[in-house]
C-alpha cells in the first residue's frame, strides 16, 4: 500500500492550524500538527484520508471511541505522528514500517521566539514573548 498525501488531508481539514514535518537522527519521520481543539482532531481522524491510512496501516483494526478521555473543551493540540520505514510490510500491517506512534500535547503557558516560531503563528500560546518586536534598532554609527 502506497501512504496517500497525508499532508494535503491534514491542511484540508477545518481547523488544522498547520503542518510541520521532519526526519530525526535515529531515522523517524515525523509530522507534527497542530489542531485547534478536540473537534478538530476528529474530523481529521474521521476523514477518508486518515481513515484510508489506518486501515492500511493495520490490517483488520477497527478503532474504538477515539479521544473519549479528553474533555470536548479541549485545545489547541499537538499531534505528532512518528514513523520508521522500512523495505516491506511488517507482519499484520500493510505498510513497510517498523515503528510508528501517534502522540498527542497540548502547549503549556510561556516560552519565547524570535524571527518565527516552530509552531503555526494562528496557534496561541499565553505568555509566549516575542523578541522580534522587542530588539532595539543598532545606532547607525556604531
Amino acid at each position: 500500500m502506497e501512504l496517500p498525501d497525508l499532508i494535503a488531508g491534514l491542511t484540508s481539514v477545518k481547523g488544522c492550524l498547520g503542518v510541520e514535518t521532519a526526519r530525526t537522527a535515529s531515522g523517524k519521520e515525523v509530522i507534527f500538527a497542530w489542531f485547534e481543539d478536540k473537534a478538530a482532531v476528529l474530523r481529521w481522524y474521521h476523514s477518508r484520508v486518515h481513515q484510508a491510512t489506518m486501515k492500511g496501516a493495520f490490517l483488520g483494526y477497527e478503532p474504538v471511541g477515539p479521544l473519549a478521555h479528553l474533555r470536548d473543551d479541549v485545545g489547541p493540540i499537538m499531534a505528532i505522528a512518528s514513523l520508521t520505514l522500512r523495505g516491506s510490510p511488517a507482519e499484520g500491517s500493510g505498510l513497510p514500517i517498523s515503528q510508528i506512534s501517534i502522540e498527542l500535547y497540548a502547549p503549556l503557558p510561556g516560552g519565547l521566539h524570535f524571527g518565527g516560531r516552530f509552531a503555526p503563528d494562528a496557534l496561541r500560546v499565553d505568555g509566549m514573548r516575542d523578541y522580534s518586536r522587542e530588539v532595539p534598532a543598532v545606532p547607525a554609527n556604531r
